[in-house]
């Protein structure tokens, strides 16, 4: 009876800890965001109650990948491709994309709020795991290896940079890399790649006045404590101030108009400081716990395809997992990224949970076929 269960959810201790992790991030979106709710909409509520929609929304959109034969994402590699790359086009025409915060990253659907370049990750792994399976006896080729599908990944990193969002361009550059590396991409090829993009980085954080402050914000944040480096110091406030236990749910002073959208990109800080060092290590062993099964079930599946889209899989949430955790302690610049599950966010919760179904999928698969 136990095999049979664990056959049919896939992987148990996975799915209960993106579970966890999506309980604990109500939690803290209702704590994190209630007084700027209060504030700005007159009810306490108004992001949580939008935040549990959208994780029905992501556990509905889970159960059904879940459910699946992820083989079938093959045929479909091409058509998500497509389907994500007319839409990141879409947002950066004027009047169709919806701008905040000095950015144009969302599509406005009547009451809905569609982010397209967190589902450009998604459907950046898919193709990769697809053609990198497809064609795994030419990956050390650098003209059928290497180029086409960092040509892909470049068509779907130019619209990002246009919004412009350059930590989400860094996690599609990012992802590209990494799989081409476990698929057995030559690392001199790779090498000379980070090499050539490491001028082009430099541009497009020395000439943009805002990105090169935040450089120098992250090297001395005190620098100006009453400006650039304003957000950063209260992360600081808040984790220190949590000690071992933390205030207490709900008790952040932090939140209270010192971390500007305490609910999203910083809600780790809030954490911290509500839940103390425990329960920050507590949301970083279930990471660590959801990242290491998930690459168990990428070792463990029976072909290519399911190995290299697991991975992918567990790459999304990984990433963006350390790099929001390491800049809000300080250890990276900002970047403007999502603490997975934890953080305020329609799209990357549903592209989050979708990965987990995915991940589910794989699992299931090679024990069904084992």
């Amino acid at each position: 009876m136990r095999g049979l269960a664990a056959s049919r959810v896939g992987d148990p201790l996975l799915l209960l800890s993106a579970l966890a992790l999506a309980g604990i991030g109500l939690f803290m979106v209702y704590s994190a965001s209630s007084a700027l709710a209060a504030k700005r909409y007159l009810d306490e509520a108004y992001f949580f109650k939008s935040q549990l929609l959208h994780v029905m929304a992501g556990l509905l959109v889970m159960g059904l990948l879940a459910s699946l034969d992820y083989r079938r994402l093959e045929r479909a590699a091409y058509y998500l491709l497509l389907g994500v790359l007319l839409p990141l086009l879409l947002v950066l025409l004027p009047g169709v994309g919806h701008e905040a915060g000095g950015a144009t990253r969302w599509l406005r659907i009547g009451p809905l709020s569609i982010q397209p370049a967190e589902f450009a990750k998604l459907a950046l792994v898919v193709y990769l795991a697809y053609s990198l399976s497809v064609h795994s006896d030419q990956i050390k080729s650098f003209s059928r290896g290497l180029l086409p599908h960092l040509g892909v990944a470049v068509v779907m990193i130019i619209p990002v940079l246009a919004e412009p969002d350059l930590g989400m361009s860094v996690i599609l550059f990012a992802l590209t890399v990494a799989m081409l590396f476990v698929a057995g991409a030559r690392l001199v090829y790779l090498l000379g790649l980070l090499i050539a993009a490491a001028p082009l980085a430099y541009m497009l954080i020395v000439l943009f006045p805002y990105r090169f402050e935040r450089l120098l914000t992250f090297w001395d944040p005190w620098a100006d404590p009453n400006g650039a480096g304003f957000q950063i110091i209260h992360s600081f406030f808040a984790l220190g101030s949590g000690g071992l236990t933390g205030a207490g749910l709900g008790a952040s002073r932090q939140k209270l108009f010192y971390l500007p959208e305490p609910h999203t990109d910083f809600v780790f800080s809030v954490l911290g400081e509500e839940l103390g060092l425990w329960g920050v290590l507590l949301v970083l062993a279930l990471f660590l716990v959801l990242i290491l099964r998930g690459l168990k079930v990428a070792l463990e599946a029976r072909e290519l395809f399911g190995s290299y889209l697991a991975l992918g899989a567990t790459l999304i949430i990984g990433l963006q997992a350390f790099i929001n955790a390491a800049v809000v302690m300080g250890l990276l610049p900002t970047k403007g990224l999502t603490l997975p599950f934890i953080s305020y966010g329609g799209s990357s919760l549903v592209v989050n949970f979708a990965c987990v179904g995915i991940l589910l999928a794989v699992a299931a698969g090679h024990r069904r076929q084992a």
